[in-house]
């Protein structure tokens, strides 16, 4: 596989030694990418779990009132698929522009598209109000939430993951890997505060909009962090040296397809996996196990308060040993513990929901943490946004779109979680193909560009 580079460039790689002992950037500088990546992930994923936490205790009841529970519960998912469904969208429109006009401008573009569409749900009259319209509406408001998130990712983990040392891309990128456990924390944790303040006839009336519209605020915070951070380093050599991608999309199908389908399918076993201890585990310990919504929401809130810390760490420590054989380890591990939670559960729900929802996160974190740098260093630095928004959106249709509505329908028609259990473990198997179809970290694509920004004075470094 080869890519266009100039003399220039060229000629500089033999200083990748020197680029290596010290980060691109001062250190202020890394830490501001590294905060704007996590507090902008968190943001809108913030929105995006808050939704997933509705589609499995409001939705069904207030959009989708003439079915019966469980029908009421596949047809929430179902609007939660469209959230996946639509990100390639955001992929291929903001991928497409991130190569070309940068990572900082799309990243503005994409937190402001999710703020308005969480606002805006928070606000939407129910089935009884406007009828049919309301779950159109609701639909379409979950599109645009998707088509955002699907050009965030690819960005956000170039923001920090291009600033750092890219000896040192699995830490720094994990930063955006944070985001989605600290907003599934934050969004759980409304719901279930909301539903001790509240009453349930309030909670289901008015209290749920409420975490819906806080988002505006947060979508605030986030606007004013990213707006001060310049973009990222590499990108500003790529940018320098005239090498930005003309056709991004049509060069990445051309060149670089066996890398797509690599991060492709090493993604799909980590969404289906965070589908089933995050989302799944609401429906099913409310509606087969009987238990209280706060117990499940509390359970879910531990697990994701453990993958503050194990998503960075695990992140670490795939720049320490090989990256796809941890990534490759957290897989099979998951996929093996999805039976034994199940087993385990029915013995005594309210324990091993607090034990196994944990356990499963873990073994998420170790395929999560490393995930971001896995998917970018599968791509030349010309064209990282766009291979690996692509790959982050495909796989999410594959993989998180569809995982929770074909647990419920699994579970609906069979009347077991056997089949559960073994979705999980066909989805685990196809990332470890992609981690072996992949390739290893390779540092000299990007010490070349910094080298080059560094010789024409577009670098400082320094404390």
């Amino acid at each position: 596989m080869t890519h266009p580079t100039t003399k220039e460039t060229l000629t500089v790689s033999s200083t990748s030694a020197d680029t290596a002992a010290h980060p691109p950037v001062s250190r202020k500088d890394l830490f501001k990418a590294f905060t704007a990546s996590l507090s902008g992930t968190t943001l809108e994923w913030y929105d995006f779990a808050i939704y997933s936490a509705a589609a499995a205790i409001v939705f069904p009841v207030l959009f989708f009132p003439d079915s019966d529970p469980m029908t009421g519960v596949l047809l929430a998912f179902s609007t939660y698929a469209v959230g996946y469904v639509s990100r390639p969208v955001g992929g291929v429109v903001f991928g497409r522009l991130g190569d070309r006009i940068g990572r900082k401008q799309v990243l503005v573009w994409t937190l402001v598209l999710i703020g308005i569409a969480t606002f805006l749900i928070g606000v939407l009259p129910s089935y009884t109000s406007i009828g049919v319209a309301a779950p159109i509406i609701l639909v379409l408001l979950r599109f645009a939430q998707g088509v955002g998130v699907g050009g965030e990712w690819g960005g956000a983990v170039l923001l920090s993951g291009e600033y750092g040392e890219p000896e040192r891309r699995g830490f720094w990128s994990s930063a955006a890997q944070v985001g989605p456990p600290a907003g599934n924390l934050l969004a759980n944790g409304a719901f279930a505060l909301l539903s001790l303040l509240l009453t349930d006839e309030s909670f289901m009336s008015w209290g749920w909009r409420v975490a819906f519209l806080v988002s505006a605020l947060l979508v605030a915070f986030g606007l004013w962090i990213r707006l001060k951070l310049e973009d990222t380093p590499v990108f500003r050599a790529v940018a320098d040296s005239g090498e930005r991608p003309e056709k991004p999309i049509t060069e990445l199908l051309q060149t670089e397809m066996k890398p797509l389908i690599a991060a492709i399918l090493s993604r799909i076993g980590p969404d289906v996996t965070y589908a089933l201890f995050t989302v799944f585990t609401l429906a099913y310990g409310t509606l087969v196990l009987d238990l209280e919504r706060t117990t499940v929401l509390s359970a879910v809130m531990l697990g994701s308060a453990f993958q503050l810390a194990l998503i960075p760490l695990a992140g670490h420590l795939s720049d320490k040993i090989n990256r796809r054989g941890l990534y490759g380890a957290a897989a099979v591990c998951a996929a093996v513990w999805a039976f034994a939670f199940f087993l385990l559960l029915h013995t005594n729900p309210v324990m091993w929901m607090f034990i196994g929802i944990p356990i499963g996160l873990v073994f998420h974190s170790f395929m999560y943490g490393p995930q971001a740098a896995y998917v970018i260093e599968q791509f030349h630095p010309r064209l990282r946004y766009t291979g690996a928004s692509l790959a982050y959106t495909i796989a999410g249709v594959l993989g998180g779109a569809i995982a929770p509505a074909m647990f419920t329908l699994l579970l609906d028609r069979t009347g077991t979680w056997i089949f559960v259990a073994v979705y999980l473990t066909v989805a685990c198997a196809l990332t470890i193909i992609g981690l072996v179809m992949g390739r290893d970290n390779n540092v000299d694509e990007d010490h070349e560009y910094l080298a080059t920004a560094r010789q024409r004075g577009l670098l400082e470094t320094g404390a």
